[in-house]
């Protein structure tokens, strides 16, 4: 099986989906991924961390900025480690300029050294979205530039693996990741214990990814068929155990899950919202074709808001105060009477960093969800940083619904 470095050249904070693509592309290739990393910009972090890369051999993909400071970075970085020169490639320097051609400007002659990659080097295809990346060959492996910014990453890096010669062959394998929401990495690790960690043609891996979990399970063969059909019968299985927890697969999103469900019944969903800001309805209407059953979202952040837009008795957020069951629970009737949709979500909470007690810390939201059978609140505590507990307020939010929703 070939073996694979991914490097990611960003900010330690970054976001790490465009790596996390790249390892189900490789996985799904056969090919192992034996370290993920985020390094800093800079070259005091990049060089010692693509040394060890490069010096394991087999493959290494580097997720960078193509422009920027990052830009000439790796390329020199790169370039030394593996000694040889910069040289000017012309078809990406026609390329650059290309780019600025279709928006109607020059480009600036400082951004020729943009165009400088290590001899050798050969460009990849440009992806659907006008990105491309570059490759080097190495006597001990090959490197891998892609675009971060990029959404098609992991078909890039796909493509490349199934027309690259500088790699042994890998042996053919089938994956499928399974998603969950609402369990946490040591239940999901319960029901799946079974096959976690057994040998065989099957394996079977719990990955925690932004408070849900995700399980990836991995067939493989001789040949493709026989990878599927290896597949099959612990798929059946893994399901069976994960049950209603396991919302979609591979690249299914929640929000599209939670649309498709609305379409089968014909009916719309509106959204009340105060510690999400916005992120719930704007999840939901990322969706293309959302318009057929999002009817409308409000926030309503100040209690006044509340009282207003929503009909919530002032008395009750006096006695209860805004976060709430009480006050979750009449925001999602109230938001299904104003807007006259057969269902409903609320969210509210306190998101941090401030702002908690010790009755209600940092992280406590109540969510709220309203069909025709009725309405149901919870009291959550999310862990993480604002942007962390505002996302699993709504992967929540969407989740409950999910589960009203189902036949």
């Amino acid at each position: 099986m070939s073996l694979a470095h991914v490097l990611t050249v960003a900010e330690g904070a970054a976001d790490d989906r465009a790596a996390r693509d790249v390892a189900r592309a490789l996985a799904a290739a056969g090919t192992l991924v034996v370290s993920r990393q985020v390094v800093d910009e800079s070259l005091a972090a990049l060089e010692p961390a693509l040394r060890g890369a490069l010096d394991a051999g087999g493959l290494t993909v580097v997720l960078c900025q193509p422009g920027g400071s990052a830009g000439e970075l790796v390329p020199r970085v790169v370039a030394r480690l593996a000694g040889r020169r910069l040289v000017l490639n012309e078809r990406r320097l026609a390329l650059l300029e290309a780019s600025f051609a279709r928006r109607g400007q020059a480009m600036p002659r400082r951004l020729d050294r943009l165009g400088l990659l290590p001899k050798g080097a050969e460009l990849l295809p440009s992806a659907p979205d006008g990105w491309d990346g570059w490759s080097l060959p190495r006597k001990s492996g090959v490197v891998v530039v892609l675009p971060l910014g990029s959404s098609h990453v992991g078909s890039m890096v796909g493509d490349f693996l199934k027309t690259s010669h500088g790699l042994p062959a890998a042996e053919p394998a089938v994956q499928r990741v399974l998603l969950t929401t609402g369990l946490s990495a040591a239940d999901a690790e319960g029901r799946v214990g079974p096959w976690l960690g057994k040998e065989g043609d099957v394996s079977v891996s719990c990955v925690p990814v932004e408070g849900d979990v995700h399980v990836r399970l991995l067939g493989r063969g001789a040949t493709r068929a026989l990878a599927e059909a290896a597949l099959a019968p612990v798929e059946a299985l893994v399901r069976a155990a994960l049950g209603a927890d396991c919302y979609g697969q591979d690249d299914d999103l929640l929000e599209a899950v939670v649309g498709r469900l609305l379409l089968a019944r014909g009916w719309t969903v509106s959204v009340a919202e105060s510690c999400t800001g916005g992120l719930l309805g704007h999840r939901l209407t990322n969706i293309a074709g959302s318009s057929r059953y999002v009817e409308r979202g409000v926030i309503v952040y100040s209690n006044r808001a509340k009282e207003e837009l929503l009909g919530v008795p002032e008395p009750l957020l006096r006695a209860h105060g805004a976060v709430s069951a009480p006050v979750a629970l009449a925001m999602a009737a109230g938001i299904c009477r104003v807007s006259g949709s057969p269902c409903g979500l609320a969210v509210t909470g306190i998101a941090g960093p401030d702002g908690g007690s010790a009755e209600k810390p940092v992280g406590t939201v109540y969510i709220a969800a309203a069909t025709p059978a009725g309405v149901e609140a919870r009291r959550c505590r999310f862990a993480g940083d604002r942007v962390a507990v505002k996302w699993q307020s709504s992967q929540t939010a969407l989740d409950m619904l999910r589960r009203r929703l189902q036949p």
